[in-house]
């Protein structure tokens, strides 16, 4: 055993290539102009993993970040993240969140999205709550285009999208974040806001 692996433990491509193995997803080597990602088909949609840098100057931030490709029937989108020290005043300051009707969840998470009625219907899946809750820090969210990672879909196809900040080394938080999307897309399916055919993306 390298004396490296013994300081920091397993490396991120073996603990990747070990998830890839427990759930059946692809691992993907990008070469020297792509980074390595993870791919799992859920149903029929295609999850990916990766971890993307951004740099400021002498710094840089590395992100865990999740995400699907579907195509959205009826534009609803949402952000939740971990309710922090600065959430009282971003409500002070009119960023409302919405209550979805479950007190632990509620207090715990600040929800924003499109419409509340979808929102409520959304969250009311315990599965889905109990996944979320599992994860110390949560940035979740449907976009109608990847943001400030400035890459655009196609005409009615939006990302779900996990998001966290530092690379993530543990398997079974990453099982249980793929285990997340597989809910979360079944859960828009049932409610109507997306539709059950592969969108046209590669990410």
């Amino acid at each position: 055993m390298s004396i490296l692996r013994e300081l920091f433990g397993p490396s991120k491509d073996e603990i990747w290539r070990q998830l890839c193995s427990e759930i059946g997803a692809s691992f993907v080597d990008g070469g020297f102009w792509h980074a390595k990602k993870v791919q799992a088909r859920v149903k029929q949609w295609t999850v990916t993993l990766d971890i993307h840098t951004v740099s400021s100057g002498r710094s840089h931030q590395h992100f865990t970040r999740i995400r699907a490709p579907f195509v959205n029937a009826d534009g609803f989108r949402f952000l939740v993240h971990r309710a922090g020290i600065f959430s009282e005043l971003g409500k002070h300051l009119g960023m409302q969140d919405v209550e979805v009707g479950f007190p632990d969840f509620d207090r715990d998470f600040i929800i924003k999205g499109t419409d509340e009625s979808h929102l409520r219907r959304f969250f009311a899946s315990e599965k889905l709550r109990s996944l979320l809750q599992a994860q110390p820090s949560v940035r979740f969210e449907v976009l109608d285009d990847e943001g400030w990672f400035r890459a655009d879909f196609p005409e009615g196809v939006d990302e779900l999208r996990f998001q966290v900040r530092g690379v993530i080394k543990d398997t079974d938080r990453l099982k249980q974040l793929f285990e997340l999307f597989a809910v979360s897309l079944d859960q828009l399916c049932s409610m109507g806001s997306a539709y059950q055919n592969r969108p046209d993306v590669e990410l």
